[in-house]
């Protein structure tokens, strides 16, 4: 039978891809290119999952000639490795150390700092997915790390192996995998304490059914642990010691460099008005405003040296994207005004989330730093100071 024009089923398009599908082409590469020891399970080498996140710089890499063809069709023979996480080379290669040696990971730090970016990409990198992954909020339970039933199967046939629904965390273990656990301080503790005997004794007793082979798991080699915590966050519940020695902590710290930080809200704001069907047409100076006044805000002291009174909520690079991503899209969709101009009512709804003071806030950084700019010259911040009332 033939299928007509009509009757092809076409996949529908996704918003986003997950980090193993977007850089397979580098991933292969990767794979190919380096062919030094690599710890059990691991589909790259220590070194190349260093590369596939921090990139390759400058250096076009390029593979050996025996090894040419071994990738799969359509792998490319040279390659530069992009960039994909904006930090210190030396924070990625501990955290790749502690998971080859088979330690969990936590990675903490305020919110939009990238962890949970950085978690998929070495996810994707050490085992090739990063699928395996439970959402931690208040009302997860320890099935997450466990098991749960198939209640139909349980009542029909009793405990059985294929009555059994392993979690994200089970499945890695028996596939020798990376499991990632989102926002780990958000679960209650106990149910935070179901991970202890797992990154202990790296095995899963399923008491339901002894007796059988299937009464306990044991971890292929490969499997791992990245967790990530915003410890800043409200309904934070405490870690217990027991838990905690299970797990090297990494703090993922802020952007320091200002211009790497405008590159990336660049760079991500465009990835997201292109999802939109637009082209990005945000001006490059009032990027470079967007990403000063997010700064000047979080680290509480401008570039000149002129103290700021710091907002109680995080102005992070992943809403700083989210802002420039607005503009774009205001400015493709709903054009005929000035995109400056809606950059304070912007900064106003990221600023006024938690406390009502903080609008306070944002009307001081205007009356200083802004001002001062203005009265030096700059038209861009002249116009910026004309705007204050859109923060009313």
């Amino acid at each position: 039978m033939t299928m007509t024009d009509d009757q092809v089923t076409v996949p529908p398009a996704r918003q986003v891809l997950a980090a193993e599908e977007r850089y397979a082409t580098e991933l292969a590469f990767l794979a190919a290119h380096d062919a030094g020891p690599r710890p059990p399970g691991w589909a790259l080498t220590p070194r190349a999952v260093v590369t596939f996140v921090c990139g390759s710089g400058d250096e076009t890499l390029e593979l050996p000639k025996n090894r040419r063809g071994t990738a799969g069709d359509g792998t490319p023979a040279r390659l530069r490795v992009a960039a994909k996480f904006v930090g210190e080379r030396a924070l990625v290669e501990r955290c790749v150390v502690t998971l080859a040696g088979e330690r969990g990971l936590l990675l903490v730090g305020e919110p939009g700092t990238a962890k949970s970016m950085l978690s998929e990409l070495l996810a994707a990198a050490v085992c090739g997915t990063s699928a395996l992954t439970v959402q931690g909020t208040a009302g997860t339970t320890e099935d997450a790390f466990r098991y749960g039933w198939n209640y139909a199967l349980l009542l029909a046939q009793g405990p059985s192996r294929t009555a059994l629904v392993d979690s994200p965390v089970l499945t890695a273990m028996r596939a020798g995998r990376v499991a990632r656990i989102e926002e780990i301080t958000r679960c209650l503790p106990e149910v935070q304490d179901a991970l202890v005997s797992i990154l202990s004794d790296r095995r899963l007793s399923v008491p339901e059914l002894a007796g059988t082979a299937d009464a306990q798991v044991a971890a292929t080699p490969g499997f791992s642990v990245i967790a990530t915590a915003n410890l800043r966050d409200r309904g934070v519940s405490e870690m217990s010691a027991a838990l905690k020695r299970r797990f090297n902590f990494e703090t993922v710290d802020p952007i320091a460099d200002a211009e790497a930080e405008t590159s990336l809200v660049r760079r991500q704001a465009t990835s997201v008005v292109q999802r939109a069907g637009a082209a990005f047409g945000v001006d490059d100076a009032v990027l470079d405003a967007l990403v000063t006044v997010f700064r000047d805000l979080r680290s509480g002291r401008s570039d000149e040296g002129w103290d700021v009174e710091r907002p109680g909520t995080v102005m992070s690079t992943a809403e700083a994207v989210q802002v420039a991503a607005s503009l774009g899209v205001a400015a493709a969709y709903l054009p005929g005004g000035d995109v400056l101009d809606l950059l304070p009512g912007h900064l106003l709804g990221v600023v006024r989330k938690d406390d009502q003071a903080d609008h306070g806030r944002l009307l001081g950084y205007w009356d200083g730093p802004v001002r001062r700019r203005a009265e030096d010259g700059s038209a861009m911040w002249r116009r910026l100071w004309d705007l204050r009332e859109n923060l009313r």
